[in-house]
């Protein structure tokens, strides 16, 4: 039930995440600590307000006449949060009430396609040059929320055991498509309570991720790095598909990311990783393993485009001047990691963006100045995974093809 007070207090956090100078989710988090006795229904009627919100921005503008925060978050609850006209009677006057009539019957087809598919003209111009008549319904598959995906540590538990575990439970999952790790989450249950994500047997992991992991085709024994293991979801994954076995390093130029590793790693049962503080991609520490690894993975910090549905913010944070910057850095790190690899073994170059100047764009860059890479069809890699996801020469998962997040990836070969 709507009532002023929660109305006031969600007011307050979109009006903060409007400005667009952090992250929604770090500024909510903040909010919601420094109030703990909030209740969880109100904690989720704000957060899914703020992020609907952000999420429709520019339609919700258009219809609320700019970005009065108040005004947005009525404009979403009318035509997105499922509310009708006689649960606002309590929150405001007649002139309100009869401008939110006026909003539930506005018509938007005849507004731009960019507003209407809220996006910024320059994110739609980019988007629509790759995806075409495809971008429609990319566009309405990253305004929609996340699943919740989980990743079974395979040296604890097998698939069909936590399944089981959980519906007994009461939680609802299903085998994920492809990832053979993989549960989706049915519902919205606290998953991050249940003994089985506390003793390390699960973790919450995007099944993009997971596959990202998986066409590394890291084996026991071998010597993997993990060049920009942020918090370490893939390391995790890596380290079980290694059997706890040869040695994974994690390389990070954030020693906060790395510190959130470490408590992930002993719930994980894993021994095999090293996590590594690095000050850049050419940190004295990369260049003494030169021409060592087997397998090298490299999860470029990105734009993070193809998180909308978990960061909608990001598209209105993001600018063409921010792209550019980001190629560059991923352009050196791509560098520096490929000289990690040893004749015969397999870079991995990923990023969670939907733009080509981020993808095919710095493969191809890297590929004229490194003739001693080939590159390995990601159809082929997802097969010898026994994955049965089609695929060409690269990994590019599409949220509204494949239900994960925007992924791109391409595998390439060391030669000599």
């Amino acid at each position: 039930m709507m009532s002023p007070p929660l109305v006031d207090a969600t007011v307050q956090v979109l009006r903060e995440a409007l400005t667009l100078s952090r992250p929604a989710d770090v500024g909510l988090s903040q909010f919601f600590r420094a109030r703990p006795k909030l209740g969880g229904r109100d904690r989720t009627f704000i957060a899914e307000a703020v992020f609907g919100v952000l999420r429709h921005l520019r339609s919700l503008e258009h219809l609320a006449g700019g970005r009065e925060p108040r005004r947005l978050l009525f404009a979403w609850l009318a035509r997105h949060g499922g509310h009708n006209l006689r649960e606002f009677a309590p929150l405001g006057d007649a002139e309100e009430l009869a401008w939110l009539r006026g909003v539930k019957a506005t018509d938007l087809t005849a507004l731009p396609v960019a507003v209407r598919l809220d996006l910024p003209d320059w994110l739609y111009t980019r988007l629509a040059a790759l995806y075409g008549d495809d971008l429609a319904a990319l566009a309405a598959a990253l305004n929609r929320p996340a699943l919740l995906d989980l990743r079974v540590n395979t040296l604890r538990a097998e698939r069909a055991a936590v399944q089981a575990r959980l519906a007994a439970d009461g939680i609802r999952v299903e085998p994920t498509s492809w990832s053979p790790w993989g549960l989706r989450v049915q519902g919205k249950p606290a998953i991050n309570r249940h003994p089985l994500f506390l003793d390390g047997t699960f973790e919450v992991q995007d099944e993009g991720s997971q596959l990202l992991a998986l066409i590394t085709g890291a084996r026991r024994g071998e010597m993997v790095c993990d060049f920009c293991a942020g918090a370490g979801g893939k390391t995790l994954a890596l380290g079980a598909m290694m059997k706890n076995t040869g040695r994974l390093y994690a390389f990070d130029v954030s020693a906060k990311r790395l510190a959130q590793l470490k408590p992930r790693l002993r719930r994980s049962g894993l021994s095999n990783v090293h996590p590594i503080h690095i000050t850049g991609e050419n940190d004295a520490r990369v260049k003494r393993l030169a021409g060592k690894f087997d397998r090298v993975l490299v999860d470029a910090p990105c734009s993070g485009l193809g998180t909308l549905r978990r960061n909608p913010d990001l598209k209105w944070r993001q600018t063409p001047q921010s792209i550019a910057e980001l190629t560059a850095k991923q352009t050196a790190i791509l560098a520096a990691a490929a000289d990690l690899v040893k004749p015969g073994g397999r870079l991995v170059y990923a990023t969670c963006s939907l733009l080509a100047e981020e993808n095919e764009a710095i493969v191809t860059a890297f590929r004229n100045t490194r003739p001693d890479f080939r590159p390995m069809p990601a159809g082929e890699a997802l097969a010898a995974q026994k994955i049965p996801l089609e695929m060409g020469e690269t990994l590019a998962l599409n949220p509204a093809r494949h239900g994960t997040d925007g992924f791109f990836a391409a595998i390439l070969e060391k030669t000599q």
